[in-house]
Formats: structure tokens, sequence, C-alpha cells
């Protein structure tokens, strides 16, 4: 597969976002961090923003639910027309019907598992979703450090992907740069999610054709 970059705005000046989001229009998704300050302790966007965010990005909205009851959230976000709408595995009470419901509101539906989380629990889950998030440091801040030891699930996620005949896509998110970005996908991540490696660079597309390997 190709490797695919959603830069995270979670790192952009929200203050200019179209600015930057014009910035990115070289990149393949947008990354939008949903955070409600209960299942991780930060606080970002809500549907509305959201919803905004959809009509003037020149790409395509990769939305990650780091909240509570996604079981009620995530497909009305999913209806904002968002190429992908992840949600975390912790979280649901009923990930399949979840997955489903998003997949009929009209998106992709993907599942993240934070550092601590197994990929074991959800291997029945995997012919239901279009993505798997390794989440490559805790949730809830940008700016952190990579944690080299998640790799181990993103070879995991390949095997299983393999094994099972599946066309599930691997998306890595946490201290993403143009070396741990390499790392992971070597590791067999296809989808990278780059926050301050992206919006902190002077050139924009220099930073994503880097993610690239180009």
């Amino acid at each position: 597969m190709p490797v695919r970059i959603s830069p995270s705005i979670l790192s952009a000046d929200f203050v200019n976002l179209e600015r930057d989001l014009d910035r990115i229009a070289t990149a393949d998704l947008v990354h939008v961090d949903v955070m409600d300050g209960h299942f991780v302790p930060n606080l970002t966007l809500g549907l509305p923003i959201v919803t905004r965010i959809g009509e003037v990005s020149p790409l395509p909205l990769d939305i990650h639910l780091m909240i509570d009851d996604p079981d009620r959230w995530a497909p009305k976000y999913a209806e904002t027309g968002a190429f992908s709408v992840t949600f975390s595995g912790e979280a649901a009470a009923d990930p399949r019907a979840l997955a489903r419901a998003i997949r009929g509101a009209g998106s992709r539906a993907a599942v993240a598992v934070k550092p601590g989380t197994a990929i074991e629990p959800w291997l029945d889950l995997l012919d239901e979703i279009d993505m798997i998030l390794v989440m490559t440091v805790e949730p809830g801040f940008g700016g952190q450090s990579f944690i080299p030891e998640m790799l181990d699930k993103v070879r995991s996620a390949r095997r299983l992907r393999t094994a099972r005949g599946l066309d599930y896509r691997i998306e890595v998110d946490g201290g993403i740069n143009a070396t741990t970005g390499k790392t992971s996908i070597g590791a067999g991540a296809d989808t990278l999610v780059a926050g301050t490696s992206v919006f902190a660079a002077r050139d924009m597309a220099a930073a994503i054709r880097e993610l690239r390997g180009g």
C-alpha cells in the first residue's frame, strides 16, 4: 500500500487554521483529534467545529475520537462526510456495532489502541474495520516522544492482515518524524500521523515529502 501522510492539526495554529490547512495540501489526509477532557486529560474540538473544518479543508478528514461514549458520537462525526472515523476501543461499549454504524454513515471505520492495550482483544473486529491506529504515545497531548516498543503491535497488525487476507490500513500516531516514520513504515505502518514535525517546519510541504521518504 502507498504510504499516506495525515498531519495532525493538534499542532496547527488554531487562529490561522484555514491557512495551515492550505499549507499541508500536499498531504493525503487531515488528522483531527477530538478530545473530551474525560477519556483523555485534554479538551479540543467538538462536532460543529469539525464539521466546519471539513467544509474548508483541501483534504479529507481523518477523525480520531478520544472521548467517552463513542457509540453515541462516532456515527455523527461520520455523517459530516469524514474520510475515516477512529474510535478508542477501550471506550466503546459495542465495537463491532459501532464500526458498522460508522461505515453505514459513509465513513471508513477504525479502532485505536493505547500503548497499554494489547491488539489481541481486537482480533475478532479486524474484518469489520478499515484501519487500526497504533498509538505510539499516550493519547492526549502533542509533542511527546515516540515509544519504540509499540512497533511490535504494528508488526502484529501486519502479520494478521496478511494471514487473514484483509486489507485494513495500519496507522501510527505519536512522536512521528522522518526518522520514526521510516522505522514505522519498515515495521508495517502505511499511514503516518505527524503533528509537530510538520507544523513546526518552516516548509510544511518539504516536511511532508520527507515523511514520504522523498
